[in-house]
């Protein structure tokens, strides 16, 4: 990067609200070479799973990958709309090889179902994104009373990818690219409170204390999945018009609507993730705008990280043992081993 790109990027990273919006990503693809510098597409006949590609930035990410040669299987709740979203992505990348199954991310044994279902139809998966989102504006918890935003964001994306393990080690080099959101800056991990009560809970609070988890886990993943092939990633897309953030954030929405990303904009860094050459890119990292950024721009924030999450990862890995594939069966014992993918954890 040159002097003067560095500078500008910089700036926009430290004043915030243009570094977010349209403004600063019209500015950063005139002067970063991530942008600038011609990269071919990477995901000819590759397969990509992308969670919440219904609408907003999943749709605008799956018609990219689609229009780019991969063969992309998104999950959906609803059949209605599963079917007009594979309409719509065939017709706009061209590509016949769009497909999808029905899953809620709140019901797990609905998403273990979905992923016996991919693991019976493909021996392979090259790249898993989790991008499925959703802000509950009353507290709402499933039979066992894990509050929902906890179950959908943090649970059902780390039970995913613990049940698609196999498909992403026989496609390795593979990845998992995980979507955040601004909200996560806010907060710090802390176990004890990421289950908001009923008595104090706020919806969009909740949704940034999972999306705080998210990004976490996907580096504890890296941590221990380091030298298997598989990357880990997690992003933020920036601040994109979005049906979700309309309803969420009215207020906020109101004020930089002239200024917020469309979809496919919001799309960009999920796509250059996902086609990048993985020697590029490391494992591990935090991106925005196609650049590695701190996860922690309020030094408050830290918390307990990295033993919290360490003890997360472990609890969740406890949590969802049952349906999980047998480390034998998937051909993991020697890496479970190498590389402690079961639930003992690392210290």
């Amino acid at each position: 990067m040159t002097g003067f790109g560095q500078a500008v990027d910089a700036a926009l990273e430290a004043c915030v609200v243009p570094g977010f919006s349209r403004i600063g990503l019209a500015v950063r693809s005139r002067v970063l070479p991530e942008f600038t510098a011609s990269e071919p597409p990477a995901v000819d006949g590759k397969v990509v799973i992308i969670t919440g590609a219904t609408s907003g930035i999943g749709y605008a990410a799956a018609v990219a990958l689609a229009r780019q040669g991969a063969a992309v299987h998104f999950l959906a709740r609803d059949r209605a709309r599963a079917e007009r979203a594979r309409r719509g992505i065939a017709a706009e990348s061209g590509s016949t090889r769009i497909s999808y199954g029905l899953a809620d991310m709140e019901d797990l044994d609905a998403v273990r179902d979905f992923a016996r279902q991919f693991r019976a139809g493909h021996d392979r998966l090259d790249v898993l994104i989790h991008n499925a989102g959703a802000i509950h504006p009353q507290f709402r918890t499933d039979a066992a009373g894990t509050e929902l935003t906890v179950l959908g964001q943090v649970i059902a994306p780390f039970l995913l990818t613990r049940l698609l393990m196999p498909a992403l080690l026989a496609a390795a080099p593979s990845r998992v690219i995980t979507v955040s959101s601004g909200g996560m800056y806010t907060q710090r991990l802390d176990l004890a409170t990421l289950q908001m009560p009923r008595s104090r809970y706020r919806g969009v609070t909740a949704y940034a204390k999972a999306k705080r988890a998210q990004v976490a886990l996907s580096r504890e993943w890296a941590r221990r999945m380091a030298g298997t092939g598989i990357a880990f990633h997690a992003l933020h897309p920036g601040w994109v018009n979005t049906p979700g953030v309309a309803a969420a954030l009215p207020g906020f929405y109101r004020v930089t609507r002239p200024i917020l990303l469309t979809p496919e904009q919001g799309a960009g860094t999920i796509v250059w993730l996902a086609a990048m050459p993985p020697e590029r890119l490391g494992s591990g990292r935090f991106w925005h705008d196609r650049r590695p950024r701190p996860e922690y721009p309020l030094p408050w924030t830290r918390g307990h990280d990295p033993s919290g999450v360490r003890e997360l990862w472990d609890h969740l890995a406890a949590a969802t043992a049952a349906g999980a594939p047998k480390l034998a069966q998937a051909g993991l014992d020697s890496v479970a081993a190498d590389h402690d993918i079961s639930s003992r954890g690392q210290r």
